[in-house]
C-alpha cells in the first residue's frame, strides 16, 4: 500500500497530542516532518510538547522544527490554558519522557526542504494556527505544486469556540487563515467545529484508551483536564477530538464527507473577527474549499481508538 507523505503542523495542545500519536501509529502515514507554531500555549511550550509526544511515540526519526511565535498582523488575544493547562499538556507534561532533539531549521525551512526533496506530492495537515503554512505559501510559491493538499482543522460555519464567532485556530491568526483558505494553488480540506463537535469521545472510549498500556495511560491522563473543562462548559462527559479528525482524513482520504464552497475569513477588528464565512451560491466566485460537514462518527471514533491504542 502506498504511504502518504505527510507534514504535520501542530500546537500541542491535548487533542494535538492524540492526533500526533494517531499519525505515528498509522502505517499509511509517512510522517516526514512536524512543525510547530504558537497556539494553545506559547511557542516555547508547544515546541517542547511536540517533541515530548514524539518521544512518547518512540519517533526520534521525525524532524521537529519551531516556527511562528506570533500571528502575522495582530497579536493573539486569547489562549487556552483552561482547556490545555498552563503547560499545554493538561498539566501532565512531567509524565512524558525527555523530548526528542530539535531540528535547527525553522518550520518554513524544514517544510520547504521536505517538499523540495519529495518525489511525490506531500499532504500538509495543519491542526493549529495557520501561520506557518501561510508563510510557506508566501515565501515559497514555487513549491505549491509539490503539495497534494492541505487538511486544516479550523473554522466553523456556525458557532465558534472563542469570545466572538471564531474557532480558536482561526481566531489565533485570521489573516493567515484567510491567506490559506482563499489561495487557488493548493486544494484545501477544512475540518470545522460543525463536524468535530459531533464526534465526541465519551467515557467508554477514554477508559479503553487508558487501559491499553502505560503509554496510552499517559496520553489518557493528558485528556483529563480537557475532559473536566468540556463537562463544565457543555454538560457532557466527553472530549472532542478535533485535530485527530483532520489527521485521520489526511491519511485516509475520503473518511470525511465534504461540500465545496468558497470560504473567506473576517479580518476586521470587530466581534466577528476570525469568523469563517462560506459562500454557498452555485455561482460563488473564488477557490472552493472542501468543507468536511459529515462522517460516520462512530466509525471515525473507532478508527482513531484502534490506531492510537497501538501505542501500548
Amino acid at each position: 500500500m502506498p504511504r502518504i507523505p505527510l507534514i504535520i503542523d501542530t500546537d500541542p495542545g491535548v487533542d494535538d497530542a492524540v492526533a500526533l500519536v494517531l499519525a505515528m501509529q498509522s502505517p499509511e502515514a509517512d510522517v516526514r516532518a512536524v512543525t510547530v507554531p504558537f497556539g494553545n500555549v506559547e511557542i516555547e511550550k508547544t515546541f517542547l510538547n511536540a517533541r515530548r509526544v514524539l518521544a512518547l511515540a518512540g519517533r526520534t526519526d521525525v524532524p521537529v522544527a519551531a516556527g511562528a511565535a506570533r500571528s502575522l498582523v495582530h497579536l493573539q488575544d486569547e489562549w487556552a490554558p483552561e482547556w490545555h493547562g498552563a503547560d499545554g499538556l493538561g498539566m501532565r507534561s512531567a509524565d512524558f519522557p525527555a523530548p526528542v532533539a530539535a531540528d535547527p531549521r525553522s518550520a518554513v525551512a524544514l517544510m520547504a526542504d521536505v517538499l523540495a526533496e519529495a518525489t511525490e506530492p506531500v499532504t500538509i495537515a495543519t491542526i493549529g494556527p495557520l501561520t506557518n503554512v501561510a508563510l510557506l505559501l508566501a515565501v515559497h510559491p514555487e513549491l505549491a505544486p509539490r503539495i497534494s493538499r492541505i487538511v486544516a482543522m479550523a473554522g466553523s460555519l456556525g458557532a465558534g469556540n472563542t469570545r466572538g464567532r471564531a474557532e480558536f485556530n482561526v481566531s489565533a491568526d485570521p489573516e493567515a487563515a484567510h491567506r490559506v483558505l482563499t489561495q487557488p494553488d493548493v486544494p484545501v480540506t477544512l475540518v470545522p467545529l460543525d463536524l468535530t463537535m459531533r464526534c465526541l469521545a465519551g467515557a467508554t472510549w477514554l477508559d479503553a484508551l487508558a487501559a491499553s498500556g502505560p503509554r496510552c495511560a499517559t496520553l489518557a491522563g493528558v485528556l483529563e483536564l480537557y475532559r473536566a473543562a468540556f463537562r463544565e462548559r457543555y454538560g457532557v462527559d466527553a472530549v472532542a477530538l478535533h485535530d485527530a479528525l483532520a489527521v485521520l482524513e489526511a491519511i485516509l482520504p475520503g473518511t470525511l464527507r465534504t461540500t465545496s464552497m468558497p470560504i473567506r475569513v473576517a479580518c476586521d477588528l470587530g466581534p466577528a473577527r476570525g469568523a469563517t464565512i462560506p459562500d454557498g451560491r452555485p455561482d460563488a466566485v473564488g477557490p472552493a474549499v472542501h468543507v468536511a460537514l459529515d462522517a460516520d462518527t462512530d466509525a471515525v471514533l473507532t478508527e482513531i481508538l484502534d490506531r492510537v491504542r497501538r501505542l501500548g
